[in-house]
C-alpha cells in the first residue's frame, strides 16, 4: 500500500460512460480517489451523494474526484445515472487497482470473513504525490473532510 509522500499508482479505467482515465493525465491538480465496497448500496449511496452535493466547491479548488469500486460500467452507470453524479466513478473489475492501493483485504461481518474493498480515500496533490490517505471515512462528512484538507494544502 502507498504511504503519505509515494508518488501514487498509475493506472487507467473506464469510467461510467465508458471513457478511460488515466491517473498521470491529472497531474498538475488535487485528485481525490475514493475506494467504495458497491454501487447502489447504503453507505456508497450517501457517500457518492455527498461528492455530488459538494462537487462545485470541488471544481472551484480544481480538483478532480474519481469514485472507485469493481463494479462494472454497467453497474456503475446505472449508479450515477439514478443519482446524477457529475464525476467518474470507475470500473476496476480486475481489482487490480485496488490491490495497487491496499484496499483489497480481509473483511469480517457478522462473523463471516470475505475479501473485499475497504472503504478509503487518497487525496494526491498537483505533482502526482500522495497528500492524505483517510483509512477512517464517515461517508456522511468525508467530502467535506477532504474539501478542509484541501483548502489547507492550496494557503
Amino acid at each position: 500500500m502507498p504511504e503519505n509522500g509515494d508518488q501514487a499508482p498509475d493506472f487507467e479505467l473506464t469510467d461510467q460512460n465508458n471513457r478511460p482515465h488515466r491517473l498521470s493525465a491529472y497531474r498538475g491538480q488535487w485528485v481525490l480517489l475514493y475506494f467504495y465496497p458497491k454501487a447502489l448500496t447504503p453507505g456508497c449511496t450517501t457517500e457518492t451523494c455527498n461528492f455530488q452535493e459538494k462537487f462545485p466547491e470541488f471544481t472551484q479548488v480544481q480538483a478532480q474526484i474519481f469514485g472507485i469500486s469493481r463494479d462494472s460500467v454497467k453497474q456503475q452507470k446505472k449508479f450515477a445515472d439514478k443519482y446524477q453524479v457529475l464525476f467518474p466513478l470507475l470500473s476496476d473489475e480486475t481489482g487490480v487497482v485496488c490491490e495497487n492501493y491496499g484496499v483489497w483485504r480481509l473483511k469480517s461481518l457478522y462473523g463471516r470473513q470475505f475479501m473485499g474493498i475497504a472503504r478509503m480515500s487518497f487525496l494526491i496533490n498537483p505533482q502526482g504525490r500522495i497528500e492524505k490517505i483517510y483509512s477512517k471515512v464517515d461517508v456522511k462528512t468525508h467530502a467535506a473532510e477532504v474539501l478542509r484538507d484541501i483548502s489547507e494544502q492550496m494557503r
